[in-house]
């Protein structure tokens, strides 16, 4: 079993920026693809980047170019870097790990059995 544990969400003004991390402990030599997921009052769970045990990375078309994924491997950690960020980028932040070793948009949802809390980002001036 892996323990996943977000850190780094709050309240930060329209172009501001913000780090995210998450922590894995446990079993963590089952981890492959690690990502993060957002989720606003209202909406679904939407995918926000991912990223393979090798460093392959995806990024929802919402936060290219403002947001970098990245995971240090010998500490078990993911981060979300987040620049630029805007109004509508508000959620529940929420960490998430798949056993599977592929590039992360060779997964589905339901390919992620491990998941954080949830951290909550609020962006408002």
């Amino acid at each position: 079993q892996v323990h996943l544990v977000e850190f780094g969400g709050g309240l930060v003004q329209p172009g501001g920026s913000l780090r995210l991390s998450c922590a894995a402990s446990g079993s963590t030599f089952s981890l492959g693809v690690m990502a993060w997921f957002r989720q606003a009052p209202g909406n679904q769970r939407e995918l926000v980047a991912g990223i393979s045990t090798g460093g392959t990375t995806q990024l929802a078309d919402s936060v290219e170019g403002r947001f970098t994924i990245s995971r240090d491997n010998a500490k078990n950690t993911m981060y979300l870097d987040m620049n630029m960020l805007e109004p509508q980028d508000t959620a529940v932040y929420y960490c998430a790990g798949s056993p599977q070793r592929t590039a992360p948009n060779r997964l589905r949802y339901s390919h992620y059995t491990y998941w954080g809390q949830g951290t909550q980002v609020t962006v408002s001036s």
